[in-house]
């Protein structure tokens, strides 16, 4: 299976990406854990989709981004969302008190440039929150796959970045760690697997990390 560029990807998958998959269902539950408040604060969703993470937040100001267009026509009831590249966002500095980058950082090659966004339009003391597939999971054959309208099985690309290279990325732009979360396989994303008829693999996954969290703030302006 040939992996499709990410803005080719996401154009299919649109129509059906409210569905929720059992990573993005083990990476909210990781994320929530964390416990980084957004209520009466202002966030920016860097990836955000089809705004599906937007409508649920209590932030006083919700702003989301996504490089998909097709994305974005999905999230018309979504608080303001606008078109743009993690690598350069249509945002001005020190904009935001949290900074969401939720299972899109491995779509790009360049941590660097990723990070120095994301610190950019976080405001001083403010927090970034990245989450991306397990470099375990990757090692264990984990792919970012989806099934288009038609039910053809499409695989996105993604680079797998060690956790160490997000860490020493993060901190050359100006933010430091605070918390290092695994999402693992277990009762959360059983149900995933009852349904496509894979429990022997989830027998064998249980345990397994399947996404990784990290929690970071600016420390400098």
């Amino acid at each position: 299976m040939t992996a499709l560029p990410a803005r080719e990807a996401y154009r299919l998958w649109a129509p059906d990406y409210e569905h929720e998959t059992a990573i993005s269902a083990l990476e909210a539950v990781t994320v929530d854990a964390l416990g980084i408040e957004t209520a009466g604060r202002a966030l920016l969703d860097v990836g955000c989709g089809t705004g599906r993470r937007l409508r649920s937040n209590d932030a006083e100001c919700a702003v989301g981004i996504d490089l998909s267009l097709e994305m974005l026509r999905h999230a018309a009831d979504a608080p303001l969302v606008a078109a743009g590249d993690l690598r350069a966002l249509p945002v001005a500095s020190n904009s935001f008190d949290v900074v969401w980058c939720r299972l899109a950082i491995g779509h790009v090659r360049d941590l660097a440039t990723a990070y120095g966004e994301l610190a950019r339009v976080c405001r001083r003391g403010g927090s970034v929150v990245v989450s991306d597939l397990s470099p375990d999971a990757a090692a264990a054959g984990h792919r970012r796959t989806f099934h288009d309208a038609e039910g053809t099985t499409h695989e996105v690309e993604h680079f797998v970045h060690s956790v160490s290279a997000h860490v020493v990325a993060a901190t050359r732009a100006g933010l430091t760690l605070t918390a290092h979360r695994d999402g693992r396989c277990g009762p959360v994303v059983r149900h995933f697997y009852a349904d496509a008829g894979r429990l022997r693999a989830y027998e064998e996954q249980l345990g397994t990390s399947i996404v990784m969290v990290l929690a970071l703030r600016k420390v400098i302006v």
